[in-house]
């Protein structure tokens, strides 16, 4: 029998019985030691990862790839793509390329309905195709707003119930979004409201959605990366831009950060590992929003 004080008066409690935790049943399975490298792995497992042929969705699915994961790479234009298949296939997995608008409904069930017939199931989802566009609020146009809601809203909406419907007949999948910091944070010096507004509601579509699909075995969550140096912002490092070290002066570590360390997280997310882990919210960027 345990004692517990509660209100300066001791009060008995029922000692914890095989397969429970203080009195609230477990499963066995969950209850039992496990090799840590065992959670974080992905074999026999597979992935899509839209716009994975370039920049962090890249790096993520060859993260994703490394933990022993298939990787399905859809998007728009397969150039990329294709080159990256080769690097994914080295570490030992299967790669498939898939092109497609995740924004246009038919185009995103003919990659759920290939994926499925190819690989029988459908285990995890990166929702990471994007665009940006930038300008004063009042000099946004309406259709660079819709063109930025579409690809950064919309699609990740129509790809996460497609591929929802799938694995919650599976009772089993992780869905990450990648959003961004700037779906928390307002940027500066750049003024961006639509990128900004497209990825605050792609965080509380996470959060809508694991609250949905927490107790069908749908893990849905949010990466936020903060400013990082790919093939979309190395322009601005070529030539420069006065606005990077503006960037870097709010940025505790001092630096933008390289699409490889989003690896990490990436596989975490997407593992067993984080099995108790929906409706997060994960920033990543150098500590730019604690200051």
């Amino acid at each position: 029998m345990l004692i517990n004080f509660v209100c300066g008066r001791k009060k008995s409690v029922p000692k914890a019985g095989a397969g429970e935790i203080s009195g609230i049943p477990i499963r066995e399975e969950e209850g039992s030691l496990q090799n840590v490298q065992e959670l974080f792995s992905l074999r026999g497992r597979n992935a899509i990862v839209t716009g994975g042929g370039q920049g962090l969705g890249k790096s993520m699915a060859l993260g994703l790839a490394q933990a022993g994961a298939d990787i399905i790479i859809a998007a728009r234009r397969i150039e990329t793509a294709l080159e990256t298949k080769p690097l994914i296939e080295a570490q030992g997995v299967k790669c498939t390329v898939i092109k497609g608008d995740m924004r246009e409904e038919d185009d995103v069930k003919r990659m759920v309905s290939q994926v499925m017939e190819e690989y029988g199931r459908i285990d995890i989802l990166f929702n990471n195709a994007g665009t940006w566009r930038g300008d004063d609020a009042e000099r946004v146009t309406t259709e660079d707003w819709r063109e930025v809601i579409d690809v950064n809203l919309t699609g990740p909406f129509i790809v996460s119930r497609e591929v929802g419907r799938v694995m919650l007949e599976q009772k089993r999948g992780s869905i990450v979004n990648v959003a961004s910091m700037s779906g928390i944070i307002v940027n500066t010096p750049q003024n961006q409201c639509a990128y900004n507004a497209s990825k605050g509601g792609l965080i509380m579509l996470t959060k809508s959605m694991a609250a949905e699909w927490a107790g069908r075995g749908v893990r849905v969550n949010a990466l936020c990366p903060g400013y990082m140096r790919t093939e979309m912002s190395e322009d601005r490092y070529q030539r420069r831009d006065p606005a990077i070290q503006r960037w870097f002066s709010m940025t505790p570590m001092g630096r933008s950060g390289m699409p490889e360390e989003l690896m990490g997280i990436a596989v975490y997310l997407a593992s067993d590992a984080a099995s108790f882990v929906t409706g997060a919210v994960y920033l990543v960027d150098g500590g730019y929003t604690a200051w």
